[in-house]
C-alpha cells in the first residue's frame, strides 16, 4: 500500500490564527446507542467540514478528529486497532511528572476565523452532546510572528510540510491504518512572572535559542537541560521528528498563561520517547510549568472514518 496524504486528516504544519481543543469524555450509559451516534458522526464530521469550506472560502478551516485507546476498545471491541495505540498512563521523571488524565474524543480545530471555528464545533456537539461529557476545552491563538507565549519562535525543529508525511502519518507497517497519525495532547500553565524576570541570555539558554533571530546556540552555550537539547530523540544515530502545533492560550486579567502541547506522529513510541527524554533530563520549562493534563489519540485516516460510518467498525 502507498502512503497518501490526502487521505489523512489535517495534522500538517499549519497551527491557524484561531484555535480550539476539545476532549470529550463518553457517558458510557448505553453502548450500543452511543456506537450508532458515533457511526453517524464520522460521517456527518466530514460533511460538515465540506460545508464549511464552501461557506468560508478563505477561512483555511483544518481539523482532527481522534479516538483514546479507552474509547476505542468501547467502541470498537470487535475491530482491528492501530498496533501502537495504548493507553497513556502517567510518566514520572525524579523531578517532575506528565500526568495522564480523562479523555475519549479529541478535536483540534483551527482557522482564519474564529467564526468558523465556533461553527465547526456546535455543529460537532450537537451530534455528540447527549453522549458525552466536555472534560476541556481550550481557545487558543497565534502569538505575534507565531512565537510561543515564552516568546520564541515555535516549532523550528518540526519537518516541512512537504516532508512532514514521513514523521506525522502511518505507513505500511500498519496498513489498516495507512494515512492515520498518533496525536498527544498536553495542557500546560506556565509562572509568567518567574520567565519574564529573567534576563534574556537566560531565557535563551534555557530554550537552547536566540530569541530575537532564532538563531541555535553552540551547545556549550545552552543550559544541559536546555529544552532542545532534552526534547532530542535518536534511533540507531537517527534524529527522530515529530509535527508539533504548540498553542498558546491565556486569560491575562486572571494570570491563567500556558501552552497547549499538540504532537502529531507516525509512531507513538517517538513522542514517548521525547517526554520520558524531558523527565530525565529535568527540561527547563518544567520548572517553571505545571502539566495540566495529557492524552494520547489516534486521527484515523478519512478512508477508516469512512469504514467507520459504513458501520465496519461497530459490526
Amino acid at each position: 500500500m502507498t502512503v497518501k496524504p490526502e487521505l489523512a486528516q489535517d495534522v500538517w504544519k499549519d497551527a491557524g490564527q484561531h484555535v480550539q481543543f476539545t476532549v470529550l469524555e463518553l457517558n458510557r450509559k448505553d453502548r450500543k446507542h452511543e456506537q450508532e451516534v458515533i457511526t453517524a458522526f464520522a460521517d456527518r464530521y466530514q460533511a460538515i467540514l465540506r460545508s464549511l469550506h464552501i461557506r468560508d472560502k478563505d477561512g483555511y478551516l483544518r481539523a482532527s478528529f481522534g479516538f483514546s485507546s479507552e474509547a476505542w476498545d468501547y467502541l470498537f471491541p470487535n475491530a482491528p486497532k492501530p498496533k501502537e495505540l495504548e493507553p497513556y498512563e502517567t510518566l514520572k521523571g525524579d523531578t517532575y511528572e506528565m500526568p495522564a488524565t480523562k479523555g475519549d474524543l479529541f478535536f483540534h480545530i483551527r482557522a482564519n476565523d474564529e467564526a468558523v471555528v465556533y461553527e465547526a464545533m456546535s455543529q460537532f456537539m450537537l451530534f455528540l452532546r447527549d453522549i458525552t461529557t466536555v472534560v476541556d476545552e481550550t481557545k487558543g491563538f497565534r502569538y505575534f510572528e507565531g512565537r510561543a507565549i515564552v516568546g520564541f519562535i515555535d516549532g523550528t525543529e518540526a519537518p516541512e510540510t512537504e516532508l512532514a508525511s514521513q514523521y506525522a502519518i502511518v505507513g505500511d507497517e500498519d496498513p489498516e491504518f495507512i494515512n492515520g497519525s498518533y496525536a498527544f495532547a498536553q495542557k500546560w500553565s506556565h509562572n509568567m512572572n518567574f520567565w519574564n524576570k529573567l534576563k534574556t541570555e537566560d531565557q535563551e539558554k534555557a530554550i537552547g535559542r536566540q530569541k530575537f533571530n532564532d538563531l541555535e546556540l553552540e551547545d556549550e552555550e545552552k543550559f544541559k537541560n536546555a529544552h532542545n537539547v532534552v526534547s532530542k530523540v535518536e534511533i540507531d544515530g537517527e534524529e527522530q521528528k515529530i509535527v508539533r502545533m504548540n498553542v498558546p492560550y491565556s486569560e491575562p486579567a486572571s494570570g491563567k498563561t500556558g501552552t497547549y502541547f499538540i504532537g502529531y506522529a507516525r509512531h507513538w513510541k517517538v513522542t514517548k520517547l521525547m517526554l520520558q527524554s524531558m523527565l530525565a533530563g529535568d527540561d527547563f520549562l518544567l520548572s517553571f510549568s505545571k502539566i495540566l493534563s495529557g492524552q494520547s489519540f489516534f486521527i484515523p485516516s478519512k478512508t477508516v472514518l469512512n469504514k467507520i460510518a459504513d458501520g465496519e467498525y461497530t459490526a
